[in-house]
C-alpha cells in the first residue's frame, strides 16, 4: 500500500512536466508595401541575439507581396518577450537593398513601430506574448 501511495505521489510530481507549456498564435498585419511585387519576410526573435544576428530567429517565413499589405501567422509560440523584424524584397534580388549611405531602399518595420532614424534596439521592439493569441500591426516604411 505505501509503495503505491509513493508512485501516485511521482505520477502527479511528473505529470506536469509531461504536459506542453501553454502556447499562443502571433498574427502580423503588415501594412503599407510600396508595391505589389517581391517577397515579405517576417521573423520572429526572442531577445538581443536574434535581434544582432547572433542566434537564428524563433520562428520565420516569407511570403509573396500581395496588395499593400501582407498577413503572417506564426503558431504555438511559448509565452515569453518577443521581437518581429520585417522587410520587403521589391526586387526579389534576397536582400535588403540600400543606398550609398546604408540607408534601406525597400520596405522594412518592426514590432511596436518604433521611430527612430536606425535600427531600433530589440526592446524598443520588444512585446510581451502571453497564453492568449496577439495580433500586432506593422507599418513598412
Amino acid at each position: 500500500m505505501q509503495i503505491s501511495r509513493i508512485r501516485v505521489a511521482i505520477i502527479a510530481l511528473l505529470l506536469p512536466a509531461a504536459l506542453p507549456l501553454q502556447a499562443a498564435d502571433l498574427s502580423v498585419h503588415l501594412q503599407g508595401l510600396r508595391t505589389p511585387a517581391g517577397t515579405v519576410r517576417v521573423a520572429v526573435v526572442d531577445g538581443a541575439d536574434g535581434w544582432d544576428g547572433k542566434a537564428p530567429p524563433v520562428a520565420g517565413t516569407q511570403v509573396a507581396a500581395d496588395g499593400d499589405g501582407a498577413r503572417v501567422v506564426f503558431r504555438d509560440l511559448a509565452p515569453g518577450a518577443y521581437a518581429v523584424m520585417a522587410t520587403h524584397d521589391e526586387n526579389d534580388n534576397g536582400r535588403l537593398d540600400t543606398n550609398l549611405a546604408g540607408l534601406p531602399v525597400e520596405g522594412y518595420g518592426f514590432s511596436n513601430n518604433p521611430r527612430v532614424m536606425r535600427k531600433p534596439t530589440f526592446d524598443e521592439a520588444r512585446f510581451e506574448l502571453g497564453a492568449d493569441d496577439l495580433a500586432l500591426d506593422i507599418a513598412i516604411r
